[in-house]
């Protein structure tokens, strides 16, 4: 298990006043050997809504980063082509609902 406390701090401080994270539009994504990602999502996204940050409903990236086929080289550089499919999915998501948010 990682050490979440680099993301908690960060978390922390972004939010004092004034708060940066306020109206921004947000995704989560997670790579996990199980269901710690999603578990890890969920509980960020209740933390997100005190922040008062937008978060994405659709589509969720939840990667299984140990369930065959290979994700990673040895590089740790994204190999999987649906991998990074869905991952750009993700990405279109929040870039337009970031334009919604902006009045775009």
């Amino acid at each position: 298990m990682h050490n979440a406390a680099p993301l908690k701090n960060a978390l922390d401080w972004a939010s004092r006043p004034p708060n940066v994270w306020a109206d921004k539009a947000a995704a989560i994504i997670s790579a996990s050997g199980g269901s710690g990602g999603s578990r890890s999502q969920y509980h960020l996204r209740q933390i997100g809504v005190f922040l008062d940050l937008h978060f994405i409903n659709k589509p969720e990236f939840f990667l299984n980063a140990f369930q065959p086929p290979a994700k990673f080289d040895e590089n740790s550089n994204l190999i999987d082509a649906q991998t990074k499919e869905n991952l750009k999915k993700v990405l279109l998501s929040l870039q337009a609902f970031t334009l919604r948010l902006q009045g775009r």
